[in-house]
């Protein structure tokens, strides 16, 4: 191959990837059918016959249950709204603490200021980026009520222990599964590991119905605390006899039948897009395994990965170029995913830096302009998390170029650009 495009070579690609287009005609006659129906929604904020939604809804949530083998599924407008409803049906009060990753997304560690607790982070494993059982026992004190685990890229948390610290110290588990459905851990699927689990269905994950996401639980009294804070709990809790007010005033976070008309027709595409993302990560890390700079993902014993993203290991000692410089030349020669060309190409960096380096914990600031709830002995500074500094500073590279749709063809102009950039390295020196 000639020079790097970098310094003015040809680019290894020059067509757009290929669109992870998720919705066909199933999706289309589903949302006909709602239209036809006449019923958009049929919730009411009342206790009613109403108050648990349309048909749509309640369909998809026992198809949801049945397929992940939990006893209770409850539809939500988004997985952050799960999180919400989480932390409130737990039991949380003003002044707890929740321990939570650094390297996720954002409301995961947020979902306990609705309630105004503390957010407790806790660091990461440094061969599979869930949190570290051990740093979680080391961050829990007698104010601690519960620990939000993220599988992370569609890894599975370390469920035996960290569910062991749970039981130990009588914590709840709320276990942020956006990203791994249909991964397992030792036979039992990511999402019902913890004593609640929780689903996205946000446009840009393994099935989406645009907006939406799904809470499961084998708890009576927690399922029946999650669909009051979803649906406006403090109108409903008279008539319907609920003494416990423990977090019961609720939210309009409410799916709509469309949403989970598609939502249906996307859980059946669910077990085969799942196998191509396998299949197109075996296929990547069986040709870039001669790279010896990079490490690829390891998965957990017992365990099997559900790749929302695929993340690799930089090793810049072996190289002599920066992470920074070699991401910009693998860029460089690719090209973005079509229907997402504004993201740029998608390989980068990293997938987050540590959450606590956001300025709403830097400046302990998040209702009005004091430092409320945050308490004085929770620190969020530098060495608060060192393996996950670590790894989001200098050693992670993670791209979406390995999703369904992908042709052997494109998955090749992924392999030459690693090659290429990995033969001209000089010209990166």
């Amino acid at each position: 191959m000639g020079k790097l495009a970098l310094n003015g070579g040809e680019k290894v690609r020059t067509e757009l990837f290929p669109a992870y287009r998720v919705i066909g005609k199933e999706e289309e006659e589903a949302v006909v059918g709602v239209l036809r129906s006449g019923i958009l929604s049929k919730y009411l904020g009342c206790w009613a016959d109403d108050f648990y939604g349309g048909p749509q809804v309640q369909q998809l949530e026992k198809e949801w249950a049945k397929y992940f083998g939990a006893k209770h599924a409850i539809s939500v407008n988004s997985a952050t709204s799960a999180l919400y409803c989480a932390v409130g049906a737990v039991g949380i009060e003003p002044g707890d603490q929740i321990i939570v990753s650094p390297y996720t997304m954002c409301a995961s560690a947020t979902a306990p200021l609705i309630y105004n607790a503390v957010p407790v982070f806790a660091d990461i494993e440094y061969d599979y980026y869930c949190l570290d059982p051990e740093d979680i026992e080391r961050k829990i004190s007698d104010k601690t009520k519960a620990i939000i685990v993220v599988d992370i890229l569609g890894q599975p948390y370390d469920a035996d222990r960290i569910n062991a610290i749970a039981k130990k110290y009588g914590l709840y588990i709320i276990e942020d599964n956006a990203q791994g459905p249909l991964a397992s851990y030792r036979g039992k699927y990511a999402g019902t590991l913890g004593d609640i689990g929780i689903f996205s269905l946000n446009y840009h994950k393994h099935i989406h119905c645009g907006e939406g996401g799904v809470l499961v639980t084998d708890d009576d009294v927690l399922a029946e605390r999650l669909r009051l804070i979803r649906n406006h709990a403090e109108a409903v809790v008279e008539k319907k006899g609920v003494t416990d007010l423990n977090n019961m005033f609720g939210f309009n976070f409410r799916m709509t039948e469309i949403e989970a008309a598609i939502a249906r027709e996307q859980l059946k595409k669910l077990e085969w897009l799942v196998k191509e993302r396998r299949k197109n990560v075996a296929y990547l890390e069986e040709n870039l395994k001669d790279l010896h700079f990079l490490t690829m993902p390891k998965v957990r014993e017992g365990c099997e990965h559900s790749y929302y993203i695929h993340a690799l290991k930089y090793d810049e000692t072996k190289t002599g170029v920066t992470r920074e410089k070699f991401v910009e030349a693998m860029q460089a020669e690719l090209m973005p995913i079509e229907l997402r060309e504004t993201e740029g190409v998608k390989i980068n960096l990293g997938y987050m830096q540590p959450l606590y380096h956001q300025p709403i914990f830097q400046n302990r600031i998040a209702y009005g302009n004091t430092e409320y709830p945050f308490s004085g002995n929770v620190t969020y500074g530098k060495g608060c998390c060192p393996v996950c500094e670590r790894v989001c500073a200098a050693e992670t590279i993670v791209h979406e170029l390995m999703r369904p749709f992908m042709t052997k063809a494109d998955l090749d102009d992924v392999i030459d650009a690693f090659h290429k950039v990995a033969d001209h390295l000089d010209e990166l020196r």
